[in-house]
């Protein structure tokens, strides 16, 4: 069975589709067919790239000290 890294229900997005690369400032996308574009504006050519997808930041564990784990 394959493994889905998001889940089914993927809403599209300029950031993370197949035609659309990131512009030099980092804020807006180069789309191959419709030019500059906002990175969550989709239009009807999306194609899913899941490589393109920023994973979530790793949360920050608190910091234990000894007294936590004695009984």
């Amino acid at each position: 069975m394959k493994s889905l890294l998001f889940g089914k229900n993927i809403d599209p997005a300029c950031e993370y589709c197949e035609w659309g690369r990131p512009s030099q400032d980092g804020k807006m996308i180069l789309c191959r067919h419709n030019g500059v574009v906002a990175p969550y504006f989709s239009c009807r050519r999306f194609k899913y790239a899941p490589l393109k997808r920023k994973p979530k930041p790793v949360p920050v564990l608190p910091d234990y000290n000894p007294e936590d784990f004695k009984l």
